[in-house]
């Protein structure tokens, strides 16, 4: 019996935002600075002023990683999802780093926290997804 099935979908979960989110910026900019993440704060823009150009390079970094790891799981076996989940880890980290390390200028305190704490759910999933195609016995469960 193989798990490869639920590797796929918990990998299709971990993508479908970071791919929804990349699209989102690179199709409507604007709107995804001045909305950013579309329940709360602005995140985008508390930083200004607005940048096409960074916004753009973001959302494709955001829509790159996304679809990778989307068709890693839908289309690859074990070793692919491994090697999108890796590329992931290596924009989902800096990305937690950069804001750990940069608390937001826009009140509360509360959502940098949150903010932290799901950059750091994101983060930990591209690392659960390595770890379950690497590891022997996790290999042996998703085979």
């Amino acid at each position: 019996m193989s798990n490869l099935p639920a590797v796929r979908a918990f990998g299709v979960a971990v993508a479908a935002p970071q791919a929804a989110i990349g699209a989102w910026a690179v199709l409507t900019p604007r709107g995804w600075y001045d909305d950013f993440p579309g329940i709360g704060p602005a995140l985008a823009a508390a930083e200004p002023p607005f940048n096409a150009h960074l916004v753009t390079d973001a959302g494709a970094g955001f829509l790159a990683t996304g679809l990778l790891l989307l068709g890693a799981c839908l289309l690859g076996g074990l070793v692919e999802i491994r090697v999108a989940a890796i590329g992931y880890l290596l924009f989902t980290v800096p990305h937690l780093v950069y804001h750990a390390a940069h608390p937001s200028p826009l009140p509360p305190a509360l959502n940098d926290v949150l903010n932290v704490v799901l950059l750091g759910a994101e983060a930990a999933a591209g690392l659960t997804l390595v770890v379950l195609t690497t590891h022997r016995k996790a290999v042996a469960w998703a085979s």
